[in-house]
């Protein structure tokens, strides 16, 4: 079984769109949405979907992504990012790349779903830095095998970073398979603060990260405040 994990904060309209569209392109598939304490209808908008199980979890796309493996049931987990659409054929993409036993996991091409030509060159090159890292971020569609994911101890609780570094480690576990497939990802953020502020932004936040600096101090440039306190 494919268990897809969907960490959510305020998501009702991308949920919406998205949880009829995985039972089109899964069927079968354990749908699992975590809320970290949403005040905009999501949860009434899972309740609706009965092969959706909402589970309850503190704050925090690590945390709330650990909570839901827990609660999964399938030998495969998928984490999904609200926003973000799989592909026609993502199911079983994801199962022909775990019929080798050498892949640990692995994550899909990405593009953005807006027509201007700058998206195409942005979704190009995130897409040629993960192929040649072997890294990926949360809105690429990141899927492993559960038992690597027990084995791991599931995501650093870290307030940011903690998809590249969840690929980091998960490269210790063996090859990670990058599907030329695309999932369909937001581009509101780089629509809404700009194209080059944006993307000057996450690079600095990886080098930030590289050298050290403390994720709490980056999700602060990253979003403009604290992350929540426990």
């Amino acid at each position: 079984m494919l268990s897809i994990v969907i960490p959510v904060l305020n998501e009702a309209p991308n949920l919406e769109r998205l949880l009829p569209d995985l039972s089109q392109k899964c069927p079968g598939a354990e749908v699992i949405v975590v809320d970290g304490g949403s005040t905009d209808g999501s949860t009434q908008v899972v309740a609706q979907y009965p092969l959706a199980r909402l589970v309850a979890s503190p704050c925090g796309r690590a945390r709330q992504m650990n909570a839901g493996a827990r609660e999964a049931r399938g030998e495969t987990l998928l984490f999904l990012h609200a926003d973000t659409r799989l592909p026609d054929g993502a199911a079983e993409a994801i199962r022909a790349a775990l019929a080798d036993p050498r892949v640990a996991g692995g994550r899909f091409d990405v593009r953005l779903d807006s027509p201007r030509v700058i998206f195409r060159v942005i979704a190009f090159f995130i897409n040629l830095r993960s192929r040649l890292s072997r890294i990926a971020t949360g809105d690429q569609g990141l899927f492993l095998r559960q038992h690597i994911f027990a084995e791991m101890g599931g995501y650093p609780e870290i307030p940011l970073m903690e998809d590249v570094e969840f690929s980091k480690r998960l490269k210790r576990h063996g090859t990670i398979a990058c599907l030329r497939l695309a999932v369909t990802a937001s581009a509101r953020k780089w629509e809404r603060e700009g194209v080059v502020r944006t993307a000057l932004l996450m690079w600095m936040l990886r080098l930030l990260y590289f050298f050290g600096v403390r994720p709490a101090r980056l999700h602060r440039l990253y979003y403009g405040h604290l992350p929540p306190s426990d």
